[in-house]
């Protein structure tokens, strides 16, 4: 039997890099809001036309367009269940995902809290960069390069990093998610679902911790 789960942390806690993971790993169905949004628009079904006439309009996409979306999925194919990554947002979203699940019989099994140390996830993030040809990732304190500004593996001398990730942004970008999801923290302790795992330990580690509440729930 598949589990739902929801997957909450902060930009660069790695939330997409487990995703991916457990959908390889246990052939989970990851729903990506943003994703969903950009295939519904050119599905042809009645919701996609009516996603693409919002957005061709300029418009926000309603919680009740989403929630139609996330319906249209959650009564197809579940694989090993479905994770729930960028939604909800808001108390009024995951009130409605729940109304949602339980019209359909199914279950909320686990949400998943990546917690990280925003001090350490800055000098994370902040540190990282590309090699412009070939696109290996290193990073200033963890990862650098053998020969500085010289790619180990191709020897490319273009080093890029991204524009967000200076340290104003991402503290901009961390203090608007603590706005946005520290109620619905609360709201799934509150119900008993709430588990929480180190989002900084190392990615395996970090999988073995989210495997285990799966094996749990």
């Amino acid at each position: 039997m598949g589990k739902n789960i929801i997957l909450l942390g902060p930009p660069g806690a790695g939330k997409g890099t487990q995703a991916k993971r457990l959908v390889d790993e246990r052939a989970m169905v990851q729903l990506s809001t943003g994703d969903m949004l950009r295939e519904a628009m050119t599905s042809g079904t009645e919701m996609g036309r009516r996603v693409a006439d919002v957005m061709e309009k300029g418009q926000l996409v309603t919680d009740e367009i989403v929630i139609g979306l996330i319906e249209e999925r959650l009564t197809g194919p579940a694989g090993g269940g479905f994770i729930f990554d960028g939604f909800p947002r808001t108390l009024k979203q995951a009130d409605a995902l729940g109304a949602l699940m339980a019209r359909l019989g199914q279950t909320l099994d686990a949400v998943i809290e990546m917690q990280v140390d925003d001090a350490a996830l800055v000098r994370r993030i902040t540190g990282r960069y590309t090699c412009g040809t070939c696109g290996a990732v290193y990073h200033d304190e963890t990862k650098p390069t053998q020969v500085a500004g010289t790619c180990d593996v191709c020897g490319g001398h273009e080093m890029k990093r991204r524009a967000d990730d200076n340290e104003e942004a991402l503290k901009t970008r961390l203090m608007e998610y603590y706005k946005k999801t520290s109620p619905l923290i609360g709201y799934y302790y509150a119900k008993g679902q709430l588990r929480s795992v180190d989002g900084l330990a190392e990615m395996d580690a970090v999988a073995d911790s989210i495997a285990k509440v799966l094996d749990k729930s």
